[in-house]
């Protein structure tokens, strides 16, 4: 049979750390200093020489530059009129605006999806309102002698 090893008295206790001090924050090592040496010294060689090329019609370097200068949108806003979503009948209409919005082209599937998702949300919101006041009215009927 094994028999458990205990650790050895100078065993670190959980929860303290082997170097106390430790690296300071923010201390960087010896490599990314250098390379941070490099960029700084010859960044703007670097920019002047991808200007050019963009200018003399390199596609890459124009993407490049534009996607520095111009990142791609994550989301855009968006503008669609729906009806009053208060109740069951009021968010199946708003479903099938944004439905039609889609099919038409002027929402992104994507966007339709989210809409979709925050309607469904409302609606499960509206239905547990519903069920709570139903069930606060049974227990009501329920608890008169």
């Amino acid at each position: 049979m094994t028999a458990k090893r205990k650790a050895p008295g100078t065993a670190w206790t959980k929860g303290m750390s082997g170097n106390p001090k430790g690296r300071p924050r923010g201390a960087r090592n010896r490599a990314t200093q250098m390379a941070q040496a490099l960029l700084e010294t010859g960044a703007s060689d670097v920019v002047q020489t991808i200007l050019a090329a963009a200018r003399g019609g390199d596609m890459a370097a124009c993407r490049m530059i534009l996607d520095r200068l111009v990142p791609p949108a994550k989301e855009r806003p968006i503008s669609l009129t729906l009806p009053p979503t208060a109740d069951a009948a009021g968010i199946a209409e708003a479903q099938s605006a944004v439905l039609q919005a889609v099919a038409a082209g002027d929402l992104l599937p994507a966007e339709g999806t989210a809409l979709a998702g925050i309607l469904e949300a409302r609606r499960k919101a509206i239905e547990t309102g519903e069920l709570e006041a139903r069930i606060a009215a049974l227990e009501a009927s329920h608890a008169k002698p």
